[in-house]
């Protein structure tokens, strides 16, 4: 058995054997808009149950934490601006 033989038997044992790292990538049908919305709803903390449990099975985590980087980004410049906005005044 050569050595390209061997890992894919070894890849197929341990897909059969329910080993970590061996689970199929599952694509997500989660839209960008949707994952906004969730981020959104988790910055204000009004978040239904079964919604947040979609959202786990149907949005993306790489999307998640990537608007939540740029949802933090615009909350922290809206504070700069608002702060130097009253200390102009």
């Amino acid at each position: 058995m050569s050595s390209p033989d061997r890992v894919e038997a070894a890849h197929r044992s341990a897909q059969h054997q329910g080993l970590p790292g061996s689970a199929p990538v599952l694509q997500r049908k989660g839209s960008f808009w949707g994952t906004v919305k969730a981020v959104g709803w988790s910055f204000v903390g009004l978040r239904k149950g079964s919604d947040l449990e979609q959202d786990g099975a149907r949005l993306n985590p790489l999307h998640i934490i990537m608007v939540g980087f740029g949802g933090v980004f615009v909350f922290v410049v809206a504070l700069i601006v608002l702060v130097n906005w009253v200390v102009a005044k």
